[in-house]
């Protein structure tokens, strides 16, 4: 492949936070959220980096080459054909980090966006299929990273080709009358722990009613929502994490007392709920929840990764 021709102006992505698993769909299910990072970037002449955070976790992110986000387009450039001399990057970080959110698919697919839209036919040197499989081995799994890149609601998966993992997805249409409330509480999870928490066999009972309720979760959201408390009832993972995040998993289980459909996002501690009610439903949900989680209600984000301006 030739050297890529850059861009000489900036460019400017927004990616939307996105909710895994969705109760059942472990690894494979994920929601885009109405809540969005922002990055700029621009080719430069002088040799380097130069990169500047703001927003969630600025204090604590990385502002070298190690940067998730830095890391991502240096990886859509190789991909591409090679990297430019330099680049100036800013980034506003709006999805809470280590919260189970897709902080880190935000940042990775961000990342191959930018670096796809400074380059010149970038489009056509890394369609979006290979941008999801580069996005998916830097995150581990495909779920965020495809949610995070399409919008909506996703289901991703791995196919085995020769001996290689290639990440695919599909998109499922969701009900329009389908709300979310998100309960971020101020701690963060690493994922990493949580996953180590994960047994290596569960009963075949779980894996059945799991298998069920995952089925009936595509049905549920794109035309039955009345069937989302059933079908966001997860025997998996949940309550194999409950150790690390017990406050959460205690307004889970409270909320689904009430018949309400909540479950731990992603790898937590943030709590989704689905419904479908008004104003007095969120206002209960913000009193049941206390003084331990920042109550948001969060519009489903139809499209996921966008240039706003190039």
């Amino acid at each position: 492949m030739a050297k890529p021709t850059f861009r000489a102006h900036p460019v400017q992505v927004q990616v939307p936070a996105s909710s895994a698993n969705l109760g059942p769909g472990f690894d494979c299910f994920a929601l885009a959220l109405g809540m969005h990072d922002r990055y700029i970037a621009q080719v430069t002449d002088e040799v380097g980096l130069d990169l500047d955070v703001a927003g969630e976790g600025a204090d604590t992110v990385r502002r070298d080459e190690k940067n998730l986000l830095v890391k991502a387009m240096y990886q859509g450039f190789d991909f591409m054909g090679g990297k430019p001399r330099g680049l100036s990057v800013r980034a506003l970080n709006v999805v809470p980090q280590g919260r189970g959110l897709g902080s880190s698919a935000s940042a990775i697919v961000g990342g191959l966006v930018l670096a796809r839209a400074l380059v010149l036919s970038g489009n056509e040197r890394m369609i979006d299929d290979e941008l999801l499989n580069i996005a998916s081995k830097m995150e581990g799994h495909p779920d965020n990273v495809a949610a995070a890149l399409f919008g909506g609601a996703t289901i991703a998966w791995q196919e085995d080709h020769h001996g290689t993992k290639v990440a695919r997805a599909v998109g499922i249409t969701v009900d329009p009358r389908i709300k979310v409330v998100a309960f971020i509480p101020t701690q963060s999870v690493a994922t990493s722990k949580a996953r180590k928490l994960l047994p290596e066999a569960i009963p075949h009972s779980d894996a059945v009613a799991n298998s069920t309720n995952t089925a009936l979760l595509v049905h549920a959201l794109s035309q039955r929502p009345d069937l989302l408390f059933v079908a966001t009832e997860d025997f998996l993972h949940q309550k194999y994490r409950e150790a690390v995040m017990p406050k959460s998993f205690a307004l889970v289980t409270k909320l689904r007392g009430a018949g309400v459909a909540a479950f731990i996002s992603g790898a937590g501690p943030t709590v989704l709920v689905f419904h479908s009610g008004d104003a007095s439903e969120i206002a209960e949900f913000q009193r049941v929840a206390g003084d331990n989680f920042d109550v948001q209600e969060l519009a489903v984000s139809a499209t996921g990764a966008t240039v706003i301006s190039a």
